[in-house]
């Protein structure tokens, strides 16, 4: 790409994010949103952070792990097992990284 695709593809891409997070000032009274979409909105973070985490335990250099001495699937199991006891998201961080941790270093899994 040469210097000015590379300038207007920024001034592009600033220009669409400006437009896109001022969209909402625009006007001067609250958009009334349906009560349907209120609900998918509730769930949307979760989703994401499900989008994000599911490849990562799921997959390994594009291609499903297919065995059990990986260490991603106890430190899952573990940090999941926390989180429905403590109900605690750093707790269950802390958790799931030391089982990794720990079988990625002590049993070099």
């Amino acid at each position: 790409m040469s210097d000015a695709q590379i300038w207007l593809a920024i001034a592009g891409l600033a220009g669409i994010t400006v437009v896109a997070r001022g969209f909402f000032m625009l006007s001067d009274r609250p958009w009334p949103l349906p009560e349907w979409l209120r609900e998918l909105l509730k769930v949307a973070p979760l989703a994401a952070l499900v989008a994000v985490i599911a490849p990562e335990v799921l997959m390994s250099q594009g291609e499903l792990i297919t065995t059990w001495r990986d260490p991603r699937w106890p430190a899952v199991l573990a940090a999941t097992a926390y989180f429905f006891w403590q109900r605690s998201i750093l707790g269950t961080i802390l958790v799931g990284m030391a089982v990794l941790l720990g079988l990625r270093l002590g049993l070099g899994w």
